[in-house]
């Protein structure tokens, strides 16, 4: 069969923003020499693809068959529905660390990226949450998982 994993990566289109890899590393500069915001982005772009490499490692060693797929936009959320749609994938799984549900009062733990996900993708939605420091006790991931097109009532009992 042509399955196979999408490593699915929407960089944001001003660098200034950043992405969820960390730091970049740092270059020294002369003083001479001011980084041009062409040259910031070149190197992000670089960090990202060599990033994504890291990440698709695990997949290469178990000869699962995999492709890397990065994109840019500036609403990140909308464009990595847009894009799982486009692409016709199957399931998205994605990591969540909740950041923004606190924002928002929201008790799913959810962060705004994986929440919009799970609402606004066309296709089941797995998210995989760490938990937080205090949760340290069960130190298994949560996971939520929003299969398409079935709206349930969650009665907790």
């Amino acid at each position: 069969a042509d399955d196979a994993v999408v490593l699915l990566h929407v960089s944001p289109t001003s660098v200034l923003f950043g992405a969820d890899w960390g730091p970049l590393p740092h270059t020294p500069q002369s003083p001479g020499t001011p980084h041009s915001q062409q040259k910031l982005e070149d190197d992000f772009d670089a960090f990202t693809a060599s990033k994504a490499a890291d990440l698709a490692k695990p997949l290469k060693e178990a000869g699962i068959p995999f492709k890397i797929h990065i994109v840019k936009d500036h609403d990140m959320r909308e464009r990595l529905c847009l894009e799982v749609e486009r692409l016709g994938l199957s399931a998205v799984i994605m990591g969540s660390r909740g950041f923004g549900a606190e924002k928002r009062g929201s008790d799913g733990k959810l962060g705004s990226v994986s929440d919009y996900c799970v609402h606004h993708c066309v296709c089941p939605v797995v998210v995989v949450r760490y938990p937080d420091d205090k949760d340290v006790g069960n130190a298994q991931p949560v996971v939520t998982v929003k299969e398409a097109e079935v709206e349930e009532e969650g009665g907790k009992g």
